[in-house]
């Protein structure tokens, strides 16, 4: 069966029984979206604060192929095989956007046997909490033109407005336009443009606000854009935009939740690009796991060089988070890929082109292990295709870098599946306690931060960037220094450059463009040409989703 047959043939409890049955929630506190979702109070969360926290776990990837390497499904997997074997465990995902589920990408609730349901309202609307930061971000948006219009009394430059628009849909006409266009009552024509939602600074703001009134604070410390001659940033609290801004955003800071096909209660809340920004669930839904599991497993975006790193530097930093392991996936398609095999031929044993791709697992367990400082364990994602000489090729050149890969079949089988990787796994988790590493400190330079990522993590020779973007790093250091640093590049690649496979060194990161996520609280600076408006494919995937006549959805995977 396809993902979404699995998915509509699940044996789903009612939400409020769930979470009674499972945390002792009581009704009282939550919020239900039908039977099989349910936002958590505010109310509730913060009468759990002097409880102990549980122990977290990151699951993330090697560098991101065609091929696919299943992190959800293993993220769902293993949550389900940890309570399977006796461990209060809660997942933590992030909400799907609608443009890669009507793209070519598809949805994040999972696959197989290890999903979230209901898998058709996740990758879908859910809760509308993506639509309620659309309109928040598009609020403000609103306010900068109008602001203009009417007299323009705090001297706001047209062509300094940084504040784009957003759509949560794939849409590469959007990325250029020209607004106000009509006459003057339309107001004032200038160069615009449309970010997907999932890129909104209003997007990476939500998934680390901390409450309702750190959220409001956060969002008023946005810039908009620089008054005439760039002399000073202008605030979404100069146009006092962010009460209402909270006011669209206080039911969508609720963290939402699900069950996976094994009913175990999950949070899936928050969704930031893993590119644009930290690529994480919101803190909210993870403190708050912490709180009520013994043990928490989270996702991070793309490969480790971006969505872990960042989970490190950016999201534990600021929330204080202290991760215990790191669970690594790959899959033997994944390896032969960055070997050079190119994806038509990903099924076919190729002993020499796997241990070749095996350098890019072996970069991301080192960095894992030595400039992160935590214990990591390498989940082999499996696939009916893969042989045993493969598996037993990957796990001895795992064992010679001194860590175990465990071959997990959460896909086919569920939890049952991925038993013996969650055996592993605590073992890890409950042996010696680990203490995480920052890649860089909060005193170094932005540019300094910059560089230790692009030398440690991406094995780059030189960070590279010209005149004025180096003057203009230099003038944000003033402000801005003691800010995280969140460089926007490619998934695919340890570079800039997608097309360079395995584990490159010696290469140079160009920065071209850098922006400043004063709500955020971090710096993005871009390498290459990174683009926060994806395109729909030439078959994108909406062309085969489909409803019947008794509401059944189809096509979505």
């Amino acid at each position: 069966m396809s993902d979404i047959e699995i998915a509509q043939k699940a044996n789903k409890k009612r939400i409020v029984d769930l979470a009674k049955e499972q945390y002792g929630i009581e009704a009282d506190h939550l919020e239900p979206f039908g039977h099989y979702k349910a936002k958590l109070s505010l109310e509730y969360i913060q009468s759990l604060r002097d409880r102990q926290d549980g122990k977290l776990i990151l699951a993330t990837a090697i560098s991101p192929t065609p091929a696919g390497e299943g992190k959800t499904t293993t993220t769902v997997g293993l949550g389900d095989a940890m309570n399977r074997l006796g461990k209060k465990t809660m997942i933590c995902l992030r909400e799907p956007s609608l443009g890669p589920c009507f793209g070519v990408k598809g949805g994040a609730a999972g696959g197989g046997y290890a999903q979230v349901v209901p898998m058709e309202d996740i990758n879908l609307h859910f809760t509308g909490d993506f639509h309620a930061i659309s309109t928040a971000h598009n609020l403000l948006s609103a306010m900068v033109d109008n602001h203009i219009h009417h007299g323009n009394s705090l001297d706001i430059d047209p062509r300094l407005v940084t504040w784009k628009r957003v759509v949560d849909m794939n849409d590469r006409a959007l990325r250029k336009i020209i607004n106000s266009l009509g006459g003057t009552a339309n107001g004032f024509p200038r160069e615009d443009g449309y970010d997907i939602t999932v890129a909104s600074e209003v997007m990476a703001i939500f998934c680390l606000a901390t409450s309702l009134m750190d959220l409001k604070e956060r969002l008023g410390r946005i810039i908009v854009g620089y008054t005439r001659g760039g002399k000073k940033p202008v605030y979404a609290r100069d146009l006092k935009a962010h009460g209402s801004m909270a006011a669209l955003l206080k039911d969508a800071i609720k963290p939402n939740l699900v069950q996976t096909l094994e009913n175990n209660l999950a949070f899936v809340h928050g969704g930031p690009f893993a590119n644009i920004a930290h690529g994480c669930n919101s803190v909210t839904a993870t403190k708050t796991a912490l709180k009520l599991a013994d043990y928490v497993i989270t996702e991070a975006g793309f490969g480790a060089d971006l969505g872990a790193e960042k989970f490190i530097d950016i999201k534990c930093r600021m929330a204080g988070l202290k991760p215990a392991a790191i669970v690594l996936v790959a899959t033997m398609r994944a390896l032969k890929y960055h070997g050079g095999i190119p994806k038509d031929k990903l099924t076919s044993e190729n002993l020499a082109a796997l241990a070749t791709g095996m350098a890019n697992l072996e970069r991301h367990l080192n960095n894992i292990q030595k400039h992160y400082g935590l214990p990591c364990i390498i989940c082999i994602n499996h696939f009916t295709k893969d042989t045993d000489a493969e598996i037993k090729l990957v796990q001895e050149r795992v064992a010679t870098m001194g860590a175990k890969a465990i071959i997990s079949k959460h896909w086919a089988d569920g939890g049952a599946g991925a038993e013996d990787l969650a055996r592993e796994v605590i073992k890890v988790v409950d042996g010696k306690p680990a203490k995480h590493r920052y890649v860089y400190e909060d005193q170094d330079s932005l540019w300094n931060k910059i560089e230790a990522i692009a030398k440690k993590i991406y094995g780059a020779r030189e960070v590279t960037a010209n005149t004025r973007i180096r003057q203009q790093i230099e003038s944000l250091n003033k402000d801005y220094g003691r800010f995280p640093v969140c460089i926007a590049k490619t998934q695919m690649s340890f570079t800039a450059d997608p097309t360079i496979i395995g584990a490159p060194t010696d290469h140079t990161v160009e920065i071209s463009e850098v922006r400043v996520s004063n709500g955020a609280g971090f710096i993005v600076a871009i390498a290459g040409n990174m683009m926060t408006m994806p395109g729909l494919p030439k078959v994108p995937a909406a062309e085969h989703i489909d409803v019947d006549a008794q509401g059944n959805i189809s096509g979505l995977f």
